[in-house]
Formats: structure tokens, sequence, C-alpha cells
């Protein structure tokens, strides 16, 4: 694809509680440049970059002191919005996108419909309370929020596993491979939006 063309989006949301800076290239090659406050977060972010073949900038200070929910929440709603502005239209898009995807004893799947109307579904069990700085009950938040902002379906689920570290990351990058699909173009749908209703 040509750089003129590239699929890209900068959102900036300034709220009493946060600030959150995140620049998109669904088109790039994977780097990510994350700074959250919250390291797992980061660390997460990170890889959901280098699976999807995302460029990703990241930037968010907030309310640390008092707890990392408001942190958490509002990046997963700016990079939903990112995707949502940097997808456009689109015209061309596969639309859907699914993967079953190995974390060592961890096995999670996630499937994505970029139709335009949110809905989450969240299956997973934590024996944690956290990983590191992250809350486990954050990571059905984060999806949740990133799918109304992002405006998909984004069913994900945790089909076996013990680590809850691994369970986490088995989601995220699922999550990255599933976008990935989602976004890509089909060189036979050339300016054609997968609706019958003409639009997503």
């Amino acid at each position: 694809m040509e750089r003129s063309k590239m699929r890209t989006a900068v959102v900036e949301r300034k709220t009493g509680e946060t600030k959150v800076l995140v620049s998109l290239n669904v088109d790039g090659g994977g780097s990510a440049q994350v700074n959250t406050g919250v390291g797992f977060l980061d660390h997460m972010l990170t890889l959901f970059a280098k699976h999807g073949l995302f460029d990703l900038k990241v930037e968010a200070t907030g309310d640390l002191q008092a707890d990392n929910h408001h942190v958490i929440e509002d990046v997963a709603i700016v990079l939903g919005t990112a995707f949502r502005q940097a997808l456009g239209d689109k015209k061309g898009i596969n639309r859907y996108g699914y993967i079953s995807l190995p974390m060592d004893e961890t096995f999670a799947s996630v499937a994505v419909d970029l139709s335009g109307r949110s809905y989450c579904v969240f299956s997973a069990a934590f024996t944690r309370e956290s990983v590191n700085d992250f809350p486990t009950e954050m990571a059905e938040h984060f999806f949740d929020s990133f799918s109304r902002a992002c405006e998909c379906n984004l069913h994900a689920k945790v089909e076996y596993g013990r680590n809850d570290h691994h369970k986490i990351e088995a989601l995220f990058k699922a999550l990255s491979r599933a976008l990935k699909a989602a976004c890509e173009l089909d060189e036979r749908a050339q300016g054609v939006v997968q609706s019958t209703k003409g639009v997503l």
C-alpha cells in the first residue's frame, strides 16, 4: 500500500482524570512506543502492535495514585476510536477476523466484526486479583471499552489455562491478530463495503 493511502489516526482525550494520546498506523510494521504508567498494559500494547503489524504510539498520564482504572479504560477508549477513525468508510476491508491462539498452557479465541455496532462478549476466569500493576478485572473492561469506541463486535474467550499472565497475554495477542485480519483489504472488494446495507 502506498504511504499516502495508509490508514492512520491521531486521537487525544483529556478528562479531569487522564490525558491520553494515541497515534495509529493500521498499515504499519509493528513498531510501538508505549508509556501509560501501567507496566503490564505497556507490555500488552507493545505485543498488540507487534502481532498486528500496527505502528502504535501511546502516551497516557492520569490519577494512578488513586487507581489505574481510569488510565486503562481511557487508553482502551482512545485506541478503539483511533481504529474507527483510521478505517474511515471501511471500503474494501475483510470486516471479520477470527483466531484461536495458544500461549503455553493457555488457549484463547477472539472474533471481531467491524460492523459499526458495539457489542462485547468476554469469557475468562482469573485466580489472581492482579498481574503486576494490572487488575485482572480490567481485562474485560479494556475489551468492552475498546469495542464501544471502535464500534465493533468483539467476542473473547479463554478456552483453558492456568497462568493469569498467559491468559491476558493470549487475549491481547488474539485481539491483535483478529483485528489485523478484519482490517486487511480484499482486492476483489475494492471500493466496496462488505455489507448489504452499503455502510458499516
